[in-house]
């Protein structure tokens, strides 16, 4: 009820300078009106009991002079507020395109390639609350993970369930890309980006890269293309004589033109990355090139408490009079 942040009518309040002189009249009308009667000792009335009439002899003067500082407060039209925020948020459709084949478990990245995408995609997804986001995977083939969608939480599970080996082994980067678009031809969102990673050279599929990127570029989007891989060589896994897994130093080989020229066509950008900080380093600059459009509208909505105050009048004023004509009356 006391949670007041302005006065609609504050002159009022000067009102209140009008308890000085209520007061001071008390306290000489209590000061003049004591009886005055010679006495030859005051021994025997001091050791009287004092009962409750004597300690409440002031309370109904101290509630009217509340009941009048109440009326004025409340002709000062006191108001609360209610501050609010409309959030107008404009998203950005985007697809994830991710390179699963069998050179992904290359150890050059911690604690390899594709787990450390893995990684640092789900963080870029979970950091991208209003836009809607998919995700593809291609090896050998490609196929759509999760339509864009905005439940992140769910998004980031199936990217946590990704596995090399999932589909048969290659490098389809134009049926990966093709896979992407198709999933957000139809978006009528004004931003759709597709981020691709891939760790090497389009060796499968029956879509050419670029052919995608032409069609990519024809449905407005964007696309950033990102290689992955340490500069030289790397640790990639092979099946041994035995039939188990080992790694054996491999050239790493990125078509970097390739994927460079995507970029060039759909107005994206290629980054190159060469362990887990760099390839954090480039989700976080493309989470900045792609920001989401958010108008926050605030206002602050006034609500009148003026009868609160009167309503404590009123019960003050029924309190006093109680005190002044039954607690306090003179028995006759």
């Amino acid at each position: 009820m006391f949670d007041i942040v302005r006065f609609e009518n504050p002159r009022v309040l000067w009102l209140l300078v009008v308890l000085a002189p209520m007061v001071a009249y008390y306290v000489y009308r209590t000061v003049q009106g004591r009886a005055a009667i010679r006495v030859s000792t005051v021994g025997g009335v001091q050791r009287l009991r004092r009962t409750y009439r004597y300690w409440l002899r002031h309370a109904p003067f101290v509630l009217r002079s509340l009941v009048v500082a109440l009326v004025i407060f409340a002709m000062a039209r006191p108001q609360s507020s209610e501050d609010r925020q409309n959030v107008n948020a404009e998203g950005i459709d985007i697809v994830m395109a991710l390179d699963i084949s069998g050179s992904m478990l290359a150890r050059d990245f911690t604690p390899d390639r594709l787990t450390a995408a893995k990684d640092i995609g789900s963080k870029f997804i979970i950091g991208r609350p209003t836009d809607r986001i998919g995700l593809v995977v291609f090896a050998g083939e490609a196929f759509t993970q999760s339509p864009i969608t905005t439940d992140h939480v769910s998004l980031v599970n199936l990217m946590n369930q990704i596995e090399s080996g999932m589909i048969d082994d290659g490098t389809a980067i134009g049926n990966g890309l093709a896979t992407a678009v198709n999933r957000l031809k139809e978006s009528d969102s004004p931003s759709k980006v597709v981020i691709l990673l891939t760790d090497g050279v389009n060796n499968s599929g029956q879509i050419d890269p670029l052919t995608a990127a032409d069609i990519a570029a024809d449905y407005g989007i964007r696309v950033y293309t990102i290689g992955v891989g340490t500069e030289g060589v790397a640790p990639m896994p092979a099946l041994n004589a035995w039939g188990g897994v080992s790694f054996v130093q491999s050239k790493v080989e990125i078509d970097e033109k390739m994927l460079r020229e995507i970029a060039e066509k759909t107005g994206g950008r290629y980054f190159r990355a060469t362990d887990n900080t760099k390839l954090a380093e480039i989700y976080a600059e493309i989470n900045q090139l792609e920001k989401a459009k958010v108008e926050v509208e605030n206002f602050v909505k006034y609500s009148e408490v003026y009868h609160l105050w009167l309503l404590l009048a009123v019960g003050l004023l029924l309190v006093e009079i109680l005190c002044r004509y039954l607690f306090l009356r003179q028995i006759p």
